[in-house]
This record gives C-alpha cells, structure tokens and sequence, in this order.
C-alpha cells in the first residue's frame, strides 16, 4: 500500500491588527538581533561577514570553563596557580600575581567583569595545561555549536590572522550560555569588581543604563573597533544583539540599545507548542493500543512583526498507515508553519509514548483491514 500523508491545519489568531514589517540601519559593520527563545534573527547586517573578535572571544572561553566547572573537572573554590606566563599578560588585567592565591570563582570575574586576559590565561592553563591545548578545545565547541565561521588561536581575543568569527556565530554562543549555563550567566550583570585592592567597572555601558540588560560582554581592538553583544529581558522576553565595528564606546552602547528596542517594540514571540503536549492522535496499526499520542520534544516558539500573527498557520504531516511498534521520541512527521502559503519553518513531529506490537491476532485483523482500505 502506498504511503498516504495527512495533514491537520491549525489557524493562529492571535491579532486581528496588521503591521508591515519596518526595517532598521545600525552604525556599525556588522550587527544582529535574535530572539532568544525561537532563535529567530530579526535583523541582520554583514552578520556572516569574518570579523576580528577581540574580547568577545572570552565568551568562548568562559562557556569551556563553564563546562569544566558543570563536569566537576573544576571547581569555584580551586585554587590555581598564577604562572609567569599568565603574570606577565598584555592587554587588560586583573592583576593577578604568582605569589598571590586566586581561586577559579575570582578568575571567572576577572575575566568577564574586568575583561583579564591575565585571568583568560590562568583558566585557560588550569583547565586544559595550557593556553594552546584550551584553544584546541574552543574550536572543537564552536564546532559542535554551529559555528562555521569561527577559528580560535587563543583565549584573549588579541589580533591574529587566525582569530575570527562573525556575528552571526557569536550569537549562537551568546545563546549558548544563557541557555546551558543559567547558574553561571549572572556574573555578566556584574558592575564592578575588585581584585588586588583594585576595583574595575564592567564595560558594559547598558548595565546602568537599561534595567532590562543583564549582560554580556564588550570588545575593542583597532581593527575590530567597537564591539558589544548584549542580551535583555522584558515581558518574559529575551533578545540578543550582537554590534560589530562600532566608532567608539558611546555608540555600540547607543545602537545596541537601538537595536533592543527596536526588537521588544516591533516584534513579538508566541508559545505555540509546549514540550510534550499531545497535539494530535495518530491512528495506529498493529499496536498493544489503536491510538499514538504525538507533539513536540520542545517547547516551540514564533517570532513575528507586531499585528501579524494572525497570518501564521501550522500544518502536521505525518505518514499512513503508521505501524507498530513505536519508540518514544521517534519522529513520525513534521510540523510545517506557513505565512501566505509559504514554508517558513518546520519542526518534528514526534511520538510521545511507547507502543508495542499487539499479539497475533491484533497483527492479523489490522492486516486484513489494511488490505480491504
């Protein structure tokens, strides 16, 4: 029998309003705005562009120590030892010293508040031996990631002509974070931070500026300019904004915020789907029972310009006759979302229970109903 596919259609009508899409111009190389829980891009320039990404590399340093910490390979209360190496940094400081005791926890703050390179090293050296091998470790999560267009030579974000990144793939580390790291995330709202009888301000311009902005991290080399990726919660929102390039400190904090707004105002995200809601029940044959729950492994989130959610429309395609036995979690269809007859986003659709086969003779009589449909 050949295989029949069904569809069930789903209409949203969140608004009845209607809003064109608006576009916006930010002052800077590149830039670009993401919802956080669809992953959506909202707006985008130069995004897949290699840019050099001076501090912004700490990101990615901070999510491998993140995981060392996660993994128990480390821990906040660790001591480490400073070497000459890491003593005798470049750039910016904390400060640290050899004969000075520092603990992971100081370092994590160092790092992120104070933007250490010294600090980068030390963690880097505690973690993997050293800053080469810690470097080796990046690549291979931004691999696993979905970066594509990222290389890393070192932990600092210090200019090398092996040492890039776009905006794009920052984002998705920025999301990262937030996403596998919540215990961690808050020492990016940090302010300040004294270490060594030396109290250093979180560059972070929006930390004071915008109660809504709890993070992350600036950047600046000559040829990177200035750089900030931001990320801000309002109304059970989050956005991230990642601005490349910017002529000074003023204005990656001005277009970042620019950009912020322009995000929470123009658009909004809707929770069509929540994780392992039963959306649909799907006739089964040869099964201990005739009916498979199915829906989403995750929650599914849209994100649409104010005014057009009425437009969006879901379908759920799955195939037939679906046979016995059937695996939690096994995909057996797809959820497709279309504006104006378009495909613009799919997701699986996928069973939420297990089912055996049934006994001979449930096998037989769906066997011959099959063979009389």
């Amino acid at each position: 029998m050949k295989h029949l596919f069904l569809a069930l259609l789903f209409h949203f009508a969140i608004s009845t309003a209607f809003a064109q899409q608006q576009n916006i111009t930010i002052a800077a190389k590149s830039y670009l705005l993401s919802d956080f829980q669809s992953g959506q891009v909202l707006a985008a320039e130069n995004e897949h562009e290699r840019i050099e990404p001076a501090s912004l590399t700490k990101l990615m340093t901070a999510y491998v120590v993140f995981t060392a910490l996660k993994q128990n390979r480390i821990t906040l209360e660790q001591v480490v030892p400073v070497s000459d190496t890491a003593w005798r940094m470049i750039g910016s400081r904390m400060f640290i010293e050899p004969k000075k005791q520092v603990n992971v926890g100081e370092l994590i703050q160092g790092m992120i508040v104070q933007s250490g390179n010294d600090a980068c090293i030390a963690l880097a050296e505690v973690v993997a031996g050293s800053e080469a091998n810690f470097a080796d470790i990046m690549n291979k999560e931004a691999k696993r990631l979905g970066m594509k267009n990222t290389h890393f030579t070192n932990t600092t974000g210090l200019p090398d002509p092996n040492h890039y990144t776009t905006a794009f793939d920052l984002s998705l580390l920025a999301s990262a974070i937030i996403k596998q790291f919540p215990e961690f995330y808050p020492y990016y709202s940090q302010k300040e931070y004294t270490y060594n009888g030396i109290t250093q301000p979180n560059r972070n311009r929006l930390l004071w500026l915008d109660p809504h902005v709890d993070g992350m991290k600036t950047g600046w080399t000559k040829n990177a300019g200035y750089c900030l990726i931001t990320s801000a919660s309002r109304d059970k929102r989050r956005l991230i904004s990642v601005v490349i390039g910017a002529k000074s400190d003023h204005a990656r904090s001005a277009e970042s915020q620019r950009l912020l707004n322009f995000g929470f105002q123009s658009y909004e995200t809707l929770h069509l789907y929540k994780k392992n809601d039963t959306l649909t029940k799907i006739t089964l044959w040869k099964g201990a029972q005739n009916e498979l729950k199915a829906g989403v492994n995750r929650d599914v989130y849209f994100t649409l310009p104010k005014g057009q959610s009425e437009k969006l429309k879901a379908s759920l395609e799955f195939k037939q006759p679906l046979i016995a036995p059937i695996q939690l979690g096994q995909e057996i269809g797809t959820i497709k979302f279309t504006i104006d007859d378009k495909v613009v986003e799919t997701y699986p659709l996928v069973a939420l229970e297990e089912i055996e086969t049934a006994g001979i003779f449930g096998r037989t009589l769906d066997s011959i109903k099959l063979l009389l449909n």
